[in-house]
Formats: structure tokens, C-alpha cells, sequence
């Protein structure tokens, strides 16, 4: 390779990073959506679209329908299918694996199986678990106990929760 192949290389590469960088900036002329002043005031290009907020809305973020009233017809068989997420950390044939059993949580006190060692944040809780603080847990597990060591993102949907909870209690 002699020189003038070294130089008609370097030259192409930078033809090309000229060429690049003058379509960047003409393309930043053309499609700009920045903040402009006028005088005292600065406009942005564009277009503000006024959403409602959930406190606007008059919603509060909570279920139309109370978690009792979802509870009471909750099925057992449906939230077996739902089971299949927690069974890779519970079991419900007594004995711990990465979180502790589940078969008896319902009306069981916080952090009480034997052998398992609990966070801070659970054990630290008061009371049995009823299917409401259940659900509240599983709907949120950081938000309920900050500081659980459970990493489980959350279930959303509380006819879900409900169900899942069903099963629990027909495993005590």
C-alpha cells in the first residue's frame, strides 16, 4: 500500500463524516422543534394537548368495585393458573424455598414460618394476614413493605389477586 492509496482512504473517510454531518444539520433546519424566544417570552414549536389527571378525573386510583365484594366470588380453580408465578419461590406443601410456604398464610401472622428468615420490612408488621392485606401486598410488594426482600413486580388486576388469594386459602 503506497501513499497516495493512504491518502485517497483518509479522504474518503472524511468526505464522508462531511457528508453525514451536513445532512445532520440540515436536517436539524428543517425538523427543528426547539424553544424560540420572543422577546420576554419563549414559545415551543408544537402543540400542548391538556390531559386529565386521575384527581382531575375524580378517580383515586382505587377499583370501582372493593376487594371484599371481588373476593367473595372469587375462584380457587382460576387462581391455581395464577399460582404457577409464585411457585418458583413458594410451595404450598410446607416447606420454604426462596420465600416461605404458603399453604395456612391466610389468617397466619406476619413473618411466623418457622425457619424462614424474613425481612425487616415483614417481619416488622403486625397482625395476621387477611385476604385484604394480602392483596394489598401482592398488588405492590415494595410499596406494602419497603425493604421486602420479595421481587416480585405486582399484579395489577385485583380480580387476579382475588383469585390467587381463593387458591391460598383452599391450600390451608
Amino acid at each position: 500500500m503506497d501513499t497516495m492509496t493512504m491518502t485517497k482512504i483518509v479522504g474518503a473517510g472524511c468526505g464522508a463524516l462531511l457528508v453525514f454531518l451536513l445532512g445532520a444539520w440540515a436536517g436539524e433546519a428543517i425538523y427543528h422543534v426547539g424553544v424560540e424566544s420572543h422577546g420576554d417570552e419563549e414559545h415551543a414549536e408544537g402543540y400542548a394537548i391538556e390531559v386529565a389527571s386521575a384527581e382531575d378525573a375524580g378517580g383515586s386510583g382505587e377499583p370501582d368495585v372493593p376487594f371484599e365484594e371481588v373476593y367473595a366470588t372469587a375462584s380457587a380453580e382460576a387462581g391455581e393458573g395464577l399460582w404457577r408465578q409464585c411457585a418458583s419461590c413458594h410451595a404450598v406443601d410446607g416447606t420454604n424455598k426462596t420465600g416461605p410456604y404458603l399453604n395456612g398464610v391466610v389468617g397466619r401472622e406476619h413473618g411466623s414460618v418457622e425457619g424462614y428468615a424474613y425481612s425487616d420490612a415483614i417481619a416488622s408488621i403486625e397482625g395476621p394476614w387477611t385476604p385484604e392485606e394480602i392483596s394489598r401486598f401482592i398488588e405492590n410488594p415494595k410499596e406494602y413493605a419497603p425493604g421486602t426482600k420479595m421481587s416480585y413486580r405486582g399484579m395489577d388486576d385485583v380480580e387476579d389477586r382475588a383469585n390467587l388469594i381463593a387458591y391460598l386459602e383452599s391450600q390451608s
